[in-house]
């Protein structure tokens, strides 16, 4: 376990300011989290809602919690009061289901839009034109009890570099049109969430500003 405390020491030690850490603690068990969590990482990912769920109580309440996995609208209301951002908002119809709830229990939901540009039919959410003309219809100006940060993406799975560059490009490119458009009043919309173990220096350097890293932290994922 020793070794987990030195893995994030490396990364961290690379990450330039402004890039925050998410670590990947999916499939690995309380004792890992916390391996890392005195090593003093406080940023962890979860991508089930159970797992997120059953983990919440085992852990510091400091831990700051993201989830990053597809989202079933039915598992919704577990997470609401208990995320400090939902990574993976990938339809409309998920986030008016996030609002709904938290205006019901009386929280803001932290969420970023989850855009669709790998080269993989079964990665989910917006392309960026579909994602660009969402807020240039509106559809952030009704939301009653959610904070649209910014937007997160996977690259296409693939040892291409440059197509994987590519995809890093069109993620920046999609967030800074939304941002810099000042006709939609967006503020607070500063997060490109996007980079992985294999690729998050090439994320940085097309101005990720989270990244979300498993492997390199704890080894391979325990199933």
């Amino acid at each position: 376990m020793a070794e987990i405390a030195e893995h994030l020491q490396k990364i961290k030690a690379g990450l330039p300011e402004g890039v925050t850490l998410v670590a990947v603690s999916k499939f690995h068990p309380v004792e890992a989290l916390m391996e890392a969590y005195n090593a003093g990482q406080r940023v962890f990912g979860e991508s089930r809602v159970q797992e997120l769920v059953a983990k919440i109580p085992q852990m510091p309440q400091d831990v700051q919690w993201h989830f990053i996995g597809h989202l079933q609208t039915n598992k919704v209301k577990q997470l609401i009061g208990h995320t400090t951002l939902i990574e993976s908002v990938d339809s409309e119809r998920l986030l008016r289901k996030i609002d709904d709830l938290s205006a019901e229990a009386g929280a803001t939901t932290r969420v970023l839009m989850q855009l669709h540009v790998a080269q993989e039919e079964t990665k989910f959410g917006f392309y960026p034109d579909e994602l660009i003309e969402f807020f240039r219809n509106g559809g952030h100006t009704t939301l009653k009890a959610t904070h649209i940060c910014g937007v997160m993406g996977m690259a296409t799975n693939t040892d291409n570099m440059e197509r994987v560059s590519q995809d890093f490009q069109k993620i920046a490119d999609t967030f800074r049109t939304l941002r810099d458009d000042p006709t939609l009043g967006l503020s607070g919309f500063d997060t490109i969430s996007m980079g992985m173990s294999g690729d998050y220096p090439l994320a940085i350097s097309h101005g990720a500003t989270l990244v979300r890293i498993g492997t390199d932290i704890f080894g391979a994922r325990e199933y």
